[in-house]
């Protein structure tokens, strides 16, 4: 009988106890334990089971878990005779900055200061007896809230050393989702005002801390060591190309495979493939994402589960604010096309807005690409890598990313759409103004109304719009040329009832154009010039069949004429 699924379980004992579905991912435990490293920092994409191991560890070692091996039973941990007896000896650190996602930084600070009050209140016991001193008895009843960051930055080596002396051992210190705040600070614009509390905060916890056994920090991303890990020479950093606990995170194909076997669904597995798997960590190739797959069990139905789970509004106002060309690799990447760049791990989130190799590095490690190809030892010790988006569901999320940048932007845009594929060309003006009215500031800024935006921006997310928005009547292509001067899309239909079509963009130059009609007349004639109709006739589309448009560009304001 199939074991019943927890969607959203993240406490190891709760999945044990109810005897749900898990996967035994417990090795983990031996594989960190006997790496001997002092602080390991761990990056996976997120829902990819990062919360419910850090739990499991916690559960393993933790004094307030001893004598609870009945946890561990059965599982390929309790086989070895000595990690029955490490089990609940360890005094355990645990804190998690999933939830600190503030929008400013004292906020963010003081969050985290919250999170280190629940912490001393938990340990509350330590004030009892003569444990402390009297003037150790008065700082901890200091840490508030409110405290100053000074006392903040030291609260969890104080700790350390409080609960060293309690049980006479060394403590573990684990940090789930550390990166989650600077992300929102990078997001929000408070990221150098966070950086500097950060740094002292972990330089005190892993560094200078004489009693810490070992650590775990987890996050999806590696944030550059300059930015806040330059005290820390003792950090071991395992990412996505990392051969370490390469099998320990996400599913396997075996893995997969048996579970779809358990509930019935053998059948399905190519289309699982197809869907949720892409993943690669380390040697360890066909990793499928955990949360899809137990969302697919539970509910049989195939969907965008992961892409779902939470915000993407990063890497979305990454794309749609970044460059042309970036918009241009994005099209080739959803019509199945690779991208070949530099890869650093190390992310530095204040170059974000100016690098954008970046940006594909931050989109590796979040889980959106994954690398077809590794090219070793390029220029400079670079790296190389050949990038594709990960899977089906991946593709999707993006489409459905790409449609909200309209739909939030301006309801004009469908019209748009409807008034083109009905060849309505009055109704084409007037919408495709009032879409780029809304919208060129809306890619270049995020903000509006700008009147410095770069007009280039919006129309190469136009294009986006279209493959999205058209592809299940049309295949879209575009010809891209040095400089923005000209830019043709064609767009060949998938049904014999419909018309092809070919737009052409043109920006006005006032020293060859007279008129923002005189450009829209360039535009048509360049389309016969460079006969780009030519390839849609061999394909054997009838010349009557298509329809030819000048689109003539001046700021925001838009000239449509047919040819």
């Amino acid at each position: 009988m199939a074991r019943p699924i927890g969607i959203g379980k993240q406490d190891f004992e709760k999945i044990i106890l109810a005897k749900s579905f898990y996967v035994d991912k417990t090795m983990f435990i031996k594989e960190w334990w006997e790496n001997q490293d002092d602080v390991t920092l761990l990056t996976r994409p997120r829902r990819f089971g990062k919360t419910l191991t850090m739990n499991m560890v916690e559960k393993f070692f933790s004094v307030e878990y001893a004598g609870r091996g009945d946890l561990f039973e059965g599982l390929s941990i309790w086989q070895e005779e000595k990690y029955r007896k490490l089990q609940g000896t360890y005094p355990v650190i645990s804190l998690s900055f999933a939830n600190i996602k503030q929008r400013d930084c004292k906020s963010s600070i003081q969050r985290t200061c919250q999170l280190l009050t629940d912490l001393y209140r938990k340990n509350s016991f330590l004030l009892k007896g003569d444990l402390l001193s009297e003037k150790e008895k008065e700082e901890y009843s200091k840490i508030s809230m409110d405290m100053p960051e000074i006392v903040a930055g030291m609260a969890v080596h104080k700790m350390s050393e409080y609960l060293f002396r309690y049980y006479g051992k060394k403590v573990i210190i684990l940090l789930d989702e550390y990166d989650t705040p600077l992300q929102e600070a990078y997001v929000h614009g408070y990221w150098e005002e966070l950086v500097g509390f950060t740094r002292d905060l972990f330089s005190a916890t892993f560094k200078t801390n004489p009693y810490l056994e070992s650590a775990v920090m987890t996050g999806i991303t590696r944030v550059s060591k300059e930015s806040i890990f330059s005290d820390l020479n003792n950090l071991e950093v395992v990412t996505i190309t990392s051969e370490k606990y390469q099998d320990c995170f996400g599913f396997t194909q075996q893995e997969v495979s048996d579970a779809l076997k358990e509930y019935g669904l053998a059948d399905k597995e190519e289309e699982v493939r197809a869907w949720y798997d892409g993943f690669t960590f380390g040697n360890q190739t066909d990793i499928y994402n955990p949360w899809s797959i137990i969302n697919y069990l539970d509910k049989r139905i195939f969907n965008t589960y992961w892409a779902n789970t939470s915000s993407n509004g990063l890497v979305g106002k990454l794309i749609r604010e970044g460059s042309t060309n970036m918009k241009m690799v994005m099209e080739d990447l959803l019509k199945g096309g690779s991208l070949h760049t530099y890869v650093d791990e190390q992310i530095v989130f204040n170059r974000l807005d100016s690098r954008e190799s970046a940006v594909w590095s931050l989109m590796l490690a979040s889980g959106y690409l994954k690398m077809e190809r590794f090219i070793q030892n390029e220029k400079r010790g670079k790296h190389g890598y050949d990038l594709v988006l990960t899977n089906q569901e991946v593709r999707i999320m993006f489409e459905q990313m790409i449609e909200e940048w309209f739909s939030e932007a301006t309801p004009a845009y469908n019209d748009f759409i409807r008034a083109l594929l009905k060849g309505d060309i009055k109704s084409m003006n007037g919408y495709m103004n009032k879409v780029a009215l809304d919208t060129i500031s809306y890619f270049d800024t995020g903000k509006k109304p700008s009147e410095t935006a770069e007009p280039e921006k919006f129309y190469h997310g136009f294009v986006l719009g279209l493959i999205v928005d058209l592809a299940d009547r049309y295949t879209v292509t575009s010809n891209r040329e040095s400089g923005f001067g000209r830019y043709d899309v064609v767009l060949e239909p998938c049904r014999r009832e419909d018309d092809a079509m070919i737009l052409e963009f043109k920006v006005h130059d006032p020293e060859e154009e007279g008129t923002l009609a005189d450009t829209v007349k360039s535009a048509l004639a360049q389309i016969e010039e460079m006969q780009y109709a030519a390839d849609l006739k061999a394909r054997g589309i009838a010349p009557e069949r298509i329809r030819k448009y000048g689109f003539a560009f001046e700021g925001k304001k838009i000239l449509i004429e047919k040819g």
